[in-house]
C-alpha cells in the first residue's frame, strides 16, 4: 500500500521519500526507479520506525533532501494473528504497538514544526478498528488508535490549516497476510465476503491518499474513507 501511494504522489508531481526496512532494499529500489521514471525526486531512507532517534532522523533527512515537507503518510504496519491473547507475548505486543501507534506520534511530532498551512497528514486505519476480528486482538485496538487520533489531531491542527484524515481499508492483499497476518484457513478465502467477491490491491486504494492530500479536498478534516469492497465500516 505505501508502494502504491508512494508511486501515485509521484505520478501526480510529488517528489517523494519513503522508508523500509534495510532487508526490504531490493523492493524499494524498485519503487525509487519508478517515482524517478515520472522525473520526481525520489529518496530511500532505511531503518526502524519503532525507535524514536531514527523517527527523527527520518523526518530530517526528508525535509532536507526534498527541501520541504508537504505530506506526511504513516502507513507502515505490523498484524500478526494469535488465535489467543495467551499467545502475545509482551516483546510482540510491544512490537505492534511501537510500529503502529508509537512510529506515527514520534513522526508527527518531528514533522509538525515544518507543516505550513495547507499541509496534509494522512494515517492508514483499518475495518479492524470499527468491527475486530478475534485473532488480531493487537493490531485491531492499533488500529482504533490511529483512527481516534487522526480526528483528534484534526481539531488540534485545523487552526493552523493542516488537515488530518485517514483512510481505513478492508481486505488488501498485501505482505502482511501471507507473512503471518491471517491463518492459512482465511488465506483460502481472504476478501471472498466482501459485496465484490475477492479482495483489494493496494494499487486500488493509491488515488485515495491522493484526493485527500489534494488543494480540493480542502474542506475534508478528521474524515476517515473506507475502503473495504463494500463491507466495513466507515
Amino acid at each position: 500500500m505505501g508502494r502504491a501511494a508512494a508511486i501515485a504522489y509521484a505520478r501526480e508531481g510529488a517528489d517523494v521519500a519513503i522508508n523500509y526496512f534495510p532487508t526490504e532494499e531490493p523492493d524499494a529500489r524498485e519503487v525509487i526507479a519508478l517515482i524517478q521514471a515520472e522525473g520526481r525526486i525520489a529518496m530511500a531512507i532505511p531503518g526502524d520506525l519503532r525507535d524514536e532517534a531514527f523517527c527523527q532522523k527520518l523526518v530530517a533527512s526528508a525535509v532536507k533532501g526534498l527541501g520541504g515537507l508537504d505530506i506526511v503518510v504513516n502507513n507502515a504496519g505490523r498484524q500478526q494473528s494469535n488465535d489467543s491473547i495467551l499467545d502475545i507475548s509482551t516483546k510482540e505486543f510491544d512490537w505492534t504497538m511501537k510500529t503502529n501507534v508509537y512510529a506515527p506520534f514520534w513522526i508527527i511530532k518531528a514533522a509538525l514544526p515544518h507543516l505550513r498551512p495547507g499541509s496534509v497528514i494522512i494515517g492508514t486505519t483499518s475495518e479492524q478498528a470499527y468491527d475486530p476480528s478475534p485473532n488480531l486482538y493487537d493490531y485491531a485496538q492499533t488500529k482504533a488508535a490511529t483512527m481516534s487520533y487522526v480526528k483528534s489531531l484534526a481539531k488540534q491542527l485545523g487552526p493552523k490549516g493542516i488537515r488530518v484524515n485517514g483512510v481505513a481499508p478492508g481486505p488488501i492483499w498485501t505482505a502482511l497476510q501471507v507473512s503471518g497476518g491471517t491463518t492459512q484457513k482465511k488465506l483460502k478465502k481472504f476478501g471472498g465476503d466482501t459485496s465484490l467477491g475477492r479482495p483489494g490491491q493496494p494499487a486500488e486504494l493509491a488515488s485515495i491518499y491522493v484526493q485527500l492530500a489534494a488543494n480540493d479536498a480542502s474542506f475534508t478534516t478528521g474524515q476517515i474513507y473506507g475502503a473495504a469492497g463494500g463491507t466495513g465500516q466507515p
